[in-house]
C-alpha cells in the first residue's frame, strides 16, 4: 500500500470519527432541546395551573364573604374571576394539548367550575329573598363538594405534571451525560487514531529514510552498499534509485580504479623510458666536454653547459608528473606528531641560512601521513624558492577551531601579483623564468589536488614584494 494511501486512510478514519461525534452531539443537543423546551413549558402549565386555583378559590372566598355578611363588595373578587378565569382554562388546553389525562381533568375542573358558577350565580340572584331555599342549598353543602372536587382535581392534575416534569428532568439529564460521555468516546478514540497512525507512518518512514541516509553517507565514504525495501510506495521507488545509483557508481569508481592503476604504471614506464634519452644525452655531453674541450670555443661551451640545465629541468617535470599520478594512492591514517613532520621536512628543504619559526602549537593528527607531508613540503619548498637567502624567513603555525585545523606557512620572499593568486595553482604555472631549473610548476598543483580531495581549503594573502602566506584547512580523521 503506498504511503500517501495510508496517510489519507488514517484521516478518513479521524474525518468519520469527528463526523460521528457531531452527529451523535447533534442528536443529543436535539434531545436535550426537547426536554429543556418540555420543562420550560411544564413550569407554565404548573404556574398557570396554581393560578387558575388560586383564582377559583379567590371566588370562592369573595361569595362566601358575600353569603356571610350581604355585603356586594365581596363579589369584586368573584366578578373579576369571571373574567380571568375563562382565558386561563383557554391557555392552559392551548400548552397541554389534546387527548390526555390532563386535558381530561382540566375540562372536568372546568365543567365543576361551570356547575360552581351556576350554583353561585342562582344564589347571589336569590340573594335574602328566598331565606329558606338558601338555608337549605347551604345545609346540602352543594358549593363545598364542588370545590373540594375542584381542589382534589388540581392536585391530580399538578400530580401528574410534576410526574411528567421529573421524568424529562431525568431524560434532560442522561442526555447531557449521555452527550458527555459519547463525545469523550469519540474525542478519545479520534487522539487515539490520530497518534498511533502518526507514530506508526512516522515509524515506518523515519526507519526507512534513516536506512535510506546511511546508504547516502556510505556512498559519500565510498562504501557502495544497498538497501532491501519490500513496501510498494514512494519510498521503494527513492530505495530503489539509491540501489541503483550506488551500484553503478561502485562499477564506475572499480572501472577508474583499474584505468588509474592502469595509468600509474604507464606513468612509470614512461618516465623511465624518457629519462632514458635525457641522461644519454647529459652523458652525450658530459663526453664532448671532457674530449674535446681544447677544441670547442668559448661560445660553443656556453651553449653546451646550457644543455644539462634543459635536461635537469625536463627530468624534474618527470618527476613532477609522477608525484601527481601518486596522489590517488590511498594509505591507511596514522597518528602524525606535526610539529615533528614539519621539522623533519625543514630539515632537508630549508637552507641553515633561512630563519625558520615553527610553532610550539602544531597539533597531533590522525590522518594520512603522505598527503599531508606532500602538502607541507611544497609549500615550504615554495617559500623557499622564492625567498632571497640572505634573510630569508619562513614562519609556521596552526590555529585550532571546531572542527579543523588551519595551517599557515609564510614567508618575506618576492611576493606574488593579485591576478596570480588563482593561477599559481594550476599545473606547469610558475614565477620563474623557464630557464631557472628549480621551479616546474607542479608543487602548488599537487598541493591544491590533495586539499580538494580532501574537501579542504586552501588561499594565499600575498602581493608583490611584501612575501606570501598560505592558508590550509585539515581536519583530524
Amino acid at each position: 500500500m503506498k504511503l500517501s494511501t495510508q496517510i489519507l486512510l488514517a484521516f478518513t478514519l479521524i474525518i468519520l470519527l469527528s463526523v460521528a461525534d457531531s452527529y451523535t452531539n447533534y442528536m443529543m443537543s436535539k434531545k436535550v432541546q426537547l426536554n429543556s423546551h418540555f420543562l420550560a413549558r411544564s413550569e407554565e402549565i404548573i404556574r398557570n395551573s396554581n393560578k387558575t386555583h388560586k383564582a377559583i378559590i379567590g371566588m370562592q372566598s369573595a361569595f362566601r364573604g358575600y353569603l356571610l355578611t350581604d355585603d356586594k363588595i365581596f363579589l369584586d373578587s368573584y366578578f373579576e374571576g369571571l373574567k380571568s378565569v375563562p382565558n386561563l382554562f383557554k391557555v392552559q388546553k392551548k400548552r397541554i394539548g389534546e387527548h390526555n389525562a390532563q386535558r381530561m381533568l382540566l375540562d372536568s375542573i372546568e365543567m365543576l367550575h361551570n356547575d360552581w358558577l351556576k350554583y353561585s350565580k342562582k344564589l347571589i340572584e336569590s340573594g335574602k329573598k328566598d331565606e329558606g331555599s338558601l338555608q337549605t342549598t347551604l345545609k346540602k353543602h352543594v358549593g363545598k363538594k364542588i370545590n373540594d372536587e375542584i381542589s382534589t382535581k388540581f392536585t391530580r392534575f399538578d400530580k401528574i405534571e410534576y410526574k411528567r416534569r421529573k421524568h424529562h428532568s431525568i431524560m434532560l439529564l442522561t442526555s447531557l451525560n449521555y452527550t458527555r460521555t459519547f463525545s469523550l468516546i469519540f474525542i478519545t478514540l479520534t487522539i487515539i487514531v490520530g497518534v498511533i497512525s502518526t507514530f506508526y507512518i512516522m515509524l515506518i518512514t523515519t526507519k526507512r529514510i534513516s536506512s535510506m541516509v546511511r546508504l547516502a553517507e556510505n556512498i559519500s565514504k565510498g562504501k557502495f552498499t544497498s538497501i532491501q525495501d519490500t513496501r510498494n510506495d514512494e519510498l521503494t521507488a527513492l530505495a530503489t534509485s539509491l540501489n541503483s545509483m550506488s551500484g553503478k557508481l561502485d562499477k564506475n569508481i572499480r572501472e577508474l580504479e583499474n584505468r588509474n592503476a592502469e595509468l600509474n604504471k604507464f606513468a612509470y614506464v614512461v618516465s623511465h623510458d624518457l629519462k632514458a634519452p635525457i641522461r644519454g644525452i647529459h652523458n652525450v655531453i658530459t663526453w664532448i666536454k671532457e674530449d674535446l674541450d681544447n677544441e670547442l670555443s668559448h661560445e660553443l661551451k656556453r651553449y653546451l653547459n646550457i644543455i644539462p640545465q634543459k635536461t635537469k629541468r625536463m627530468e624534474a617535470l618527470i618527476n613532477g608528473l609522477l608525484d601527481y599520478a601518486r596522489l590517488n594512492i590511498n594509505v591507511p591514517p596514522e597518528l602524525i606528531d606535526t610539529n615533528a613532520l614539519v621539522r623533519e621536512i625543514a630539515d632537508s628543504i630549508v637552507p641553515r641560512n633561512f630563519t625558520l619559526e615553527i610553532s610550539d602549537d602544531l597539533p597531533e593528527l590522525f590522518t594520512e601521513r603522505i598527503k599531508l607531508e606532500q602538502v607541507l613540503a611544497n609549500l615550504i619548498s615554495n617559500a623557499v624558492k622564492y625567498t632571497p637567502q640572505e634573510k630569508g624567513i619562513i614562519k609556521i603555525s596552526c590555529r585550532k577551531f571546531y572542527k579543523h585545523y588551519e595551517f599557515s606557512v609564510k614567508d618575506n620572499g618576492i611576493g606574488i601579483a593579485v591576478e596570480y593568486h588563482k593561477k599559481i595553482f594550476e599545473i606547469f604555472q610558475t614565477l620563474r623564468e623557464q630557464n631557472e631549473q628549480e621551479s616546474t610548476g607542479v608543487g602548488l598543483a599537487i598541493v591544491k589536488k590533495i586539499i580538494d580531495d580532501q574537501q579542504e581549503d586552501i588561499i594565499v594573502i600575498s602581493k608583490v614584494g611584501a612575501g606570501a602566506e598560505f592558508i590550509f584547512t585539515w581536519r583530524n580523521s
